[in-house]
Parts: C-alpha cells; structure tokens; sequence
C-alpha cells in the first residue's frame, strides 16, 4: 500500500477528532466543573456527545460529503420545544470547534447524519463521539474515536484521549493525546499540543509473569471475576490496568501493558462497530492481533454491530495464542463453544 493511501482522510479525521476533543473538554469545564451536578446527573455528557458528532460529522461531511457516517447519536431528543435548551447548549459548544457555523436547522441535519446503517459494501466512517461516558464525568479517561471502513475492513482510525497522559509513566504531566493509524502505514502517537508524531509499538514480553492487562472499570462490560481467572492460568499477578473507553486499545498500543480484555456478560449483547474499529486497527498496526474470545477477528461488515462476534481480546501477536487458549479454558470449562 503506498504511503500516500487515505492521506486525505487521514488529515482529516485528524482535525476533526482534536476540534471535537476540546470541545469535549471546554463541556467538562464549563458544565461539569462550573456548574453543580449530582452524581446522576448525564446531562452535561449528552450534550458533549451531540456536540462531538457535529463537529465531526460537520467536518466530515465538508470533505467527503457523499460518504456515510455510523454514529451513535441522533438528533430527535433535540427537537422541539422539549428540546430547546439543550440544542442552544449543543449548538453553541459545536460552533466553538468549528470555522463555519451551524444554525438550529444545519445542527440538527449535521447530527443526524450519523444514522447509516452500516453494511459490507462501500465507505462509511464509524464514529463513536465520546467512548466512556462515565469517565468523562469522572473527569478520568475517554475518547473521541472515529474510523474509516471501506468494504467492511477498517482502513483508518483516530482517537482523541483529552484526558490520557502522554507518558503513563508521569501520571501528573502533560496530557492529551491523539492515537493515529492507517492500515499498512503503523501506529502513530501525539500530543494535542503539537503536531509532531512518534511511531508507537506494543511492549516487548519476554514472559507473561511480567505482563498486565486492561479491562474497563465498569464491571458491566467486561466479566471482572473471569478476567482474574484468565489472569491466574497465564501466570499475570500485576493488577490490572482498569480505564474507560477505546483508551484501553491506546493504553496497549503504546506498551503501558499488554493485553485487554473485554469479556460477555451477556450472551445477547452485540458490541458496536463504533467501541471497537479504530482501537482494532491501532493494535494491529502496532504489533498486536485484535480477536473475539474464540480467536476469531472482529467482522465489522454486519451493519451496526459486531454481530457474529463475541466480546473482545487484543493482545501483543505473540502471545494472544495463548491468551485466548486461557480464556476458552476459563469462560467453556467442558469445552461447549
């Protein structure tokens, strides 16, 4: 593949990622922190969620104004009179992050363009405008994450992390962070605060002994118990490494540990293309291998969801073998798939 594939695009979601990730953060600051809310409260989440996806779908559609867009939101909770207050929130944080400004009618025609029903065939950019809802109230880690799928395999994917530290090994600097990746081309790092990019690769393990994993904080996605069970077949006594959002697929990418885990805890749930297709293909592009937990590699050319697949596993390419062998062992003990 020429080094010159998706440069465009590339160059694109860039922007659009960072404008929406401070957007994002200019909603936690004026509303989460400038303004009093209960624990309960998800107002101010929702309204950076629409107004991450009119920054991205507006931008995205400036450039490539025929392609599709699968998001997770759209417009209906924002019309009408029930609507009006949050949509002048909406509409005022959107036109923050963007050159050309949207009215009422443009904000709501740009957000819902996110509704594409996904498929096998032709572009579709998947865009999830904040992974991590919980850690963006808690102020601790989420992402803006948006991909390119082109005939059901993802080309493309930036990630904006507002709030992940630059080096996991001074939790206290600077932060803010885009994770970049073409497929073909590697894995890419930078700071919000230059546009200098460092290639980026998954730690080297030389034992699993030395290894750590990561799975989400909230023990609603992912089966924390098993999790600890497949960590005690394979020999991993670090404790795990819990964070929101596709910044997991970041977290590993660049070596801070190496392995995530995302476990059903439902036998009916289907993940969505938009939690999963950029933070895929950044691992894969940085030395890993990215699979349900039967080994098999993530189908994002059903539509909206990862619909034949079953939870998650990203790990480093030389030991997921091994990875998944511990969880087949854990999650089938009498071998049923």
């Amino acid at each position: 593949m020429s080094a010159l594939a998706f440069a465009a695009e590339r160059a694109v979601a860039i922007r659009a990622v960072l404008a929406a990730s401070n957007v994002c953060q200019r909603v936690f600051t004026k509303l989460v922190n400038g303004e009093t809310i209960t624990k309960k409260d998800k107002s101010p989440v929702t309204i950076a969620d629409y107004s991450a996806q009119a920054v991205v779908n507006s931008i995205l559609h400036e450039s490539f104004p025929s392609d599709p867009i699968v998001g997770e939101e759209d417009a209906k909770d924002l019309r009408g009179e029930a609507g009006r207050q949050m949509r002048e929130k909406v509409l005022e944080l959107a036109n923050s992050g963007l050159e050309k400004a949207l009215n009422e009618d443009s904000l709501l025609e740009t957000i819902d363009r996110g509704t594409f029903a996904g498929g096998s065939k032709g572009r579709m950019w998947a865009l999830d405008p904040i992974d991590g809802t919980k850690g963006f109230l808690r102020g601790e880690q989420f992402a803006v994450c948006l991909a390119l799928i082109v005939d059901g395999q993802v080309q493309l994917g930036v990630m904006g992390c507002p709030n992940l530290p630059i080096d996991a090994a001074n939790q206290d600097g600077e932060k803010g962070c885009l994770f970049i990746t073409v497929k073909g081309q590697g894995a890419f790092q930078r700071n919000f605060s230059s546009s200098k990019e460092t290639p980026i690769e998954m730690g080297s393990i030389q034992s699993l002994a030395d290894a750590s994993f990561c799975e989400s904080v909230e023990s609603g996605h992912s089966n924390q118990s098993e999790s600890a069970k497949i960590a005690q077949l394979l020999g991993i006594t670090k404790a795990p490494v819990r964070m929101d959002s596709q910044c997991k697929y970041c977290s590993i990418s660049r070596g801070d540990a190496a392995v995530y885990l995302r476990l059903p805890v439902s036998a009916t749930y289907e993940e969505k293309i938009w939690d999963h297709a950029s933070g895929s293909l950044l691992v894969s592009e940085a030395g890993g291998i990215v699979s349900d937990v039967h080994g098999k590699p993530l189908d994002f050319s059903r539509g909206r969801t990862l619909a034949t697949n079953s939870g998650v596993i990203a790990a480093h390419a030389r030991i997921h073998g091994r990875v998944i062998e511990a969880v087949q062992k854990v999650l089938f003990p009498e071998g049923k798939l």
